[in-house]
């Protein structure tokens, strides 16, 4: 009775602090688990406790070493089992607060599996699967528990390319969950968008056909392919392709991104991204791919600019034409009294202007003002 009420505060201790460092809100702490997966999470939690505790303060690992040092048939001692319950579902990832309930609600059969000592068996069939009758044996599913009988040619269970739909628990129907790339009643022949390998010659392999094909394949180029997918074209001889959404709708002179976004050709698509903020419409990025000049920006050259910088431009372009104009003007005036120095003259004054164009320009013969 002294055991059981020392346990039973221990436990209450455990879940208090618990809740007190991890709060409730915390979904994965709060979480709620199938009964299978919860009675085993437990298991698993108890099973660390043994783990830690057989190690113990004096770092031991050996049985008879820890009875001989710890004090004889601690191994298999209430203490130990005090201690264990003591940190039991504190190492719980996911659903602890439902861990400690369902560790309060069990207490009792714990005890009981403990005190047979020597005698006791593997914790989860005692518990999970025999007392609890919250899970199956391995490869037993439903609320009976039948055996998975879905066998390939190999004499394996779901031709050991799957599994058994509720294996362990007891949910399920038995039938194959198969493996990717596999299917068919006992994972007996290739997924829908997979082809059988003829280099395996012994066994069934399936590789992913190419990302251009529509469900079924021969190989694994798009020259393989049966049928193509949306935004492919099937050519007779490369197989499926790229379809140009984009060249396509300039060529037919549809539209496919709304009128302030330009189309990105993609691999078996498409992008719209928006336009320039200075264009209304566009053929690309940037104020120079405008096709038409949004509210508030007018067109200078190739560029669409606010009204505000055409402005400063028009200024510009005549302080540098009236500054061409003086530099001729002086020219002239120096001509007449000598026509070797106008003549040098002449030739800085058509390269200073031949520069200063050139560098404008941006060599490129687009002017690009400051914006």
């Amino acid at each position: 009775m002294k055991i059981y009420v020392s346990c039973l505060i221990f436990t209450l201790l455990g879940i208090t602090k618990a809740r007190l460092d991890k709060p409730i809100s915390n979904e994965k702490t709060a979480a709620k688990l199938p009964p299978c997966s919860a009675c085993t999470t437990l298991v698993k939690s108890f099973e660390n406790g043994l783990e830690r505790t057989s190690r113990g303060k004096l770092e031991g690992g050996d049985t008879a070493w820890e009875e001989k040092n710890q004090g004889k048939g601690y191994a298999t001692s209430e203490v130990r089992f005090v201690e264990i319950q003591e940190k039991l579902c504190r190492d719980v990832s996911r659903g602890e607060i439902q861990c400690h309930d369902n560790h309060h609600e069990w207490e009792d059969h714990l005890e009981e599996w403990w005190k047979l000592g020597a005698e006791r068996q593997d914790l989860k069939t005692w518990l999970c699967i025999d007392k609890l009758k919250a899970c199956c044996p391995l490869d037993h599913y439903g609320a009976k528990c039948e055996k998975c009988s879905k066998v390939g040619e190999n004499g394996q269970l779901c031709s050991g390319r799957g599994k058994c739909k509720g294996s362990g628990t007891r949910k399920g129907n038995g039938s194959c969950q198969c493996d990717k790339g596999f299917s068919g009643e006992t994972c007996d022949r290739c997924a829908i968008g997979f082809y059988k390998d003829s280099d395996a010659q012994e066994k069934l392999e399936c590789k992913a056909c190419h990302k251009s094909c529509l469900d079924q394949c021969s190989g694994p180029e798009s020259k393989h392919c049966y049928a193509c997918k949306s935004g492919y074209l099937m050519h007779t001889e490369l197989g499926c392709h790229d379809r140009d959404e984009c060249a396509e709708a300039v060529k037919d002179n549809s539209k496919v991104c709304r009128t302030n976004e330009f189309c990105v050709n993609t691999e078996g698509s498409h992008q719209c991204h928006q336009c320039d903020k200075s264009c209304a419409s566009c053929s690309g990025d940037g104020p120079d791919s405008c096709l038409k000049c949004a509210e508030g920006y007018t067109q200078n050259g190739d560029l669409c600019v606010s009204k505000e910088t055409a402005g400063r431009i028009f200024n510009m372009t005549n302080v540098r034409y009236l500054t061409y104009g003086g530099l001729f003007v002086a020219t002239a005036i120096i001509f007449q009294r000598s026509t070797l120095v106008a003549g040098l003259l002449g030739l800085v004054v058509v390269a200073y202007i031949s520069l200063s164009e050139y560098y404008l320009q941006n060599a490129s013969g687009d002017l690009r003002p400051v914006m």
